[in-house]
């Protein structure tokens, strides 16, 4: 089975980046109606497709994923009232973070599993930007991709359970001494369960990695717009955090290993 899938990545090489776009988007849609349906307490299985102005049910050709948008102009085709770009800008966006996943981790069926994790990230981050609050089915769906990934992993001897185990424990202890001392003012509850989740996936160095990458994106990030558009201290973490996952998912193991060569090396 994994030696179909390098050949189809070695003699198909554009049919398999064009595949995975395509799927990508296709996700992308679906993600957007999760965005939308996920805060509202809405079925994101159930209700068809439909404006979000008028409940016009959607028809198939206005459900292709980028390209509808673009020939509807943006526009609802019966109330004429304007669609958010956002459903475009989420659909490419988790068809590029797709294919960087692909470039980053081959063509193997654990890639799958790290691009419905990033897509479960981008979903975190758009509704924790918005709400404040990261959505508990969506930290038990990166859970359940956290246990998959555990399963291959301990069938390709590159990590132990024990060490998914402690990673998760870990972290998700660090982050709930973190929430109790600061009595909820830091870290919000849903912070500390995606942090269970990102320390099962990713094991406790790069667990830590991913941490540290978050502090260092939401600190930047979030004095530049202090400075910038004047907001506020209060700052939603999920975001940086569902960053500094990815970020360290995708590179973690490359990244620590060029820290400990050229600095914990130096220092002796």
């Amino acid at each position: 089975m994994f030696d179909m899938f390098e050949i189809l990545m070695e003699d198909y090489p554009i049919a398999v980046y064009a595949f995975t776009f395509i799927f990508g988007l296709c996700v992308g849609s679906f993600l957007n109606v999760c965005i939308y349906r996920i805060p509202e307490n809405q079925s994101i299985v159930v209700v068809p497709s439909h404006c979000m102005t008028c409940n016009k049910k959607l028809h198939w050709y206005e459900l292709i994923p980028l390209f509808s948008w673009i020939f509807l102009r943006g526009k609802c085709s019966g109330c004429k009232s304007k669609i958010s770009a956002q459903y475009p800008l989420i659909e490419t966006a988790n068809a590029v973070l797709w294919l960087i996943v692909l470039w980053a981790k081959g063509f193997s069926p654990d890639m799958f599993l790290y691009c419905a994790l990033v897509s479960a990230l981008l979903v975190i981050a758009i509704i924790d930007y918005r709400t404040k609050e990261i959505p508990n089915g969506l930290v038990a769906f990166c859970l359940a991709v956290s246990v998959l990934h555990a399963v291959v992993d301990s069938f390709a001897y590159t990590e132990t359970w024990l060490d998914h185990l402690l990673g998760g424990f870990v972290l998700g202890l660090i982050f709930f001494l973190v929430l109790f001392i600061s009595e909820g003012r830091a870290l919000g509850g849903g912070d500390v369960k995606l942090m269970f989740a990102v320390g099962f996936f990713l094991g406790i160095k790069a667990g830590v990695l991913s941490i540290f990458i978050a502090c260092l994106l939401g600190s930047v990030i979030h004095i530049a717009l202090m400075k910038i558009k004047h907001i506020g201290r209060e700052l939603a973490f999920g975001p940086y955090l569902a960053a500094g996952y990815a970020i360290s998912a995708l590179w973690g193991q490359q990244i620590l290993a060029w820290y400990f060569d050229k600095f914990i090396a130096l220092s002796f």
